[in-house]
């Protein structure tokens, strides 16, 4: 099993959101690591820190988990999707989505302060500065230090 952290906009898309769906493709990758990471390496049951970002404060809020093998983004296709791809075709598609399904709410936001804080958590990607991508591995080290952290 592997552990990542996926960003989303909570104004978008947030850990409600999840919850009350249930399991939902994560749509709209556009970063060629971030969509190699789901195509090559991801798996059904890996684990999931989600992460707000754009918010006040920006921060993990809690954990879902991998629930489908990648499979072809079908907003790509769509000339009407703000992630369509003229380039890519049914036939040749050039991004993929994983489906994520909800495990639970942490009973406390792991704050961007908080996570730089933490001892133990100085090599993690997401407090990187400049770092952007919106899927990242995790260490397992990292995700046990996290899961203490939030309670």
């Amino acid at each position: 099993m592997k552990i990542w952290l996926m960003k989303t906009e909570p104004d978008v898309f947030s850990i409600d959101d999840l919850k009350r769906v249930g399991k939902e493709p994560w749509d709209g990758i556009r970063n060629y690591q971030a969509r190699n990471f789901m195509r090559d390496e991801m798996s059904v049951g890996d684990r999931v820190l989600i992460y707000h970002s754009r918010s006040n404060p920006i921060g993990i809020v809690g954990e879902a988990e991998v629930a489908s093998d990648a499979y072809p983004d079908p907003s790509q296709f769509d000339p009407k999707s703000g992630y369509h791809d003229a380039k890519s075709s049914p036939a040749n598609p050039r991004w993929v989505l994983v489906d994520v399904r909800y495990v639970r709410h942490f009973p406390k936001m792991i704050t961007m302060t908080d996570l730089k804080n933490i001892p133990g958590l100085e090599q993690m990607m997401v407090i990187r500065k400049g770092m952007r991508l919106s899927i990242q591995p995790v260490s397992e080290q990292d995700y046990r230090c996290i899961c203490e952290w939030a309670g």
